[in-house]
């Protein structure tokens, strides 16, 4: 496979849980450049994330205070993000950032950015990259959203009740399915990939040829070569433990089909990822769920108004607790002096007045 003389930025993101560290480990053992520090590995990934801590920390500034979360159901996220990302004061942070990172002596011209929140701003990156130099490319990890809500339900939510983990399972479907049209919107501009994780994990080697001949990438490795490789030692099949069907979860049928439809026209570009036909379906969808979320969110207008008017007065009883405790501190403090003041000699008193 080829390569472009220019540097290459490859942007690697997917719904949260969906491999994105299983594909980045990989494309790093390839010999693709990770810039350090990497996020430490912990419990809920201990193989590790992939992730430069730099970037996850960059996104975590730019998109909490928005906010806009890391898996987010709103329809108009991105456009949110967007303009929080394009603020002159941002972009020129991750310009000093990525100017240092593509310095060719630090790698062979291929670095490799792992973060699912990538997406929310791809524009910003993709504008800072040119402007340096530097073509991005995309590979996005596709994870069938019944696995993905499952790993995240094992990873985060083993000690919520089951209401609020039924909850949860709705709301992370419905961001699968916005973050998988967000991601295919945002991701049209750009050379691009698509890899499904049971692919990754089932044959990593025809997995990643198909994506690096659609990304023009250079491995280190000829992947026809059946022989030993590293990245045999760091896939591993048990990897895929979260198969379940849409039984296993509570989630409304509108929805549940909505997912499922997204699930296999985003399939489509695994092979193609510019494909016509599963583009044009993908928009179709992505409006159908922008209004089945404008339906949802108006039947929980009630529930919604009466959480911020709660929210509201507990605020305002802090306050009103905090207001008071001061006022007796100072009640204290006063007293306290006045005291101190009788037992002062007179003659120190004067002085003290400047008698």
């Amino acid at each position: 496979m080829t390569s472009s003389t220019r540097l290459k930025l490859v942007l690697v993101t997917g719904s949260g849980r969906s491999g994105t560290s299983s594909v980045a480990g990989t494309l790093k053992r390839l010999g693709l450049h990770v810039p350090q520090p990497e996020v430490p590995a912990d419990e809920a990934n201990p193989r590790g994330y992939y992730e430069p801590l730099w970037v996850t920390e960059f996104h975590k500034d730019v998109l909490n205070p928005v906010p806009v979360r890391t898996i987010d159901t709103r329809p108009d996220a991105a456009d949110i993000a967007i303009e929080a990302g394009s603020a002159p004061e941002v972009e020129e942070r991750l310009r000093a950032w990525l100017d240092e990172q593509l310095d060719p002596a630090l790698h062979e011209g291929q670095i490799l950015v792992k973060d699912p929140r990538a997406f929310w701003i791809l524009p910003v990156w993709t504008q800072v990259a040119a402007g340096l130099g530097a073509d991005v490319v995309t590979l996005t990890m596709l994870r069938h959203p019944t696995e993905v809500v499952r790993s995240r339900d094992t990873a985060y939510l083993t000690e919520q009740t089951p209401k609020f983990r039924r909850q949860r399972e709705t709301a992370n479907v419905a961001a699968w399915v916005n973050a998988a049209h967000l991601t295919e919107l945002a991701t049209r501009e750009q050379a691009r990939a698509f890899v499904r994780y049971p692919d990754l994990i089932e044959d990593w080697r025809t997995a990643m040829t198909r994506a690096g001949e659609q990304l023009e990438l250079t491995y280190s490795a000829d992947l026809a070569d059946r022989g030993h490789h590293e990245v045999d030692d760091f896939i591993d099949a048990k990897l895929n433990r979260s198969a379940i069907s849409w039984d296993d979860l509570s989630v409304p049928a509108a929805l549940r089909d909505l997912a499922e439809r997204t699930w296999q026209a985003m399939n489509v570009l695994v092979e193609a990822p510019h494909d016509e036909r599963a583009i044009a379906e993908l928009g179709a969808l992505r409006e159908q769920y922008a209004e089945m979320f404008e339906h949802a969110e108006a039947m929980a207008m009630d529930a919604t108004t009466a959480r911020v008017t709660a929210g509201r007065r507990e605020v305002r009883r802090n306050k009103e607790a905090e207001l008071a405790e001061v006022r007796r501190e100072l009640e204290t403090l006063r007293a306290e002096n006045a005291a101190l003041r009788r037992s002062l000699p007179n003659r120190l008193v004067a002085k003290l007045r400047g008698r």
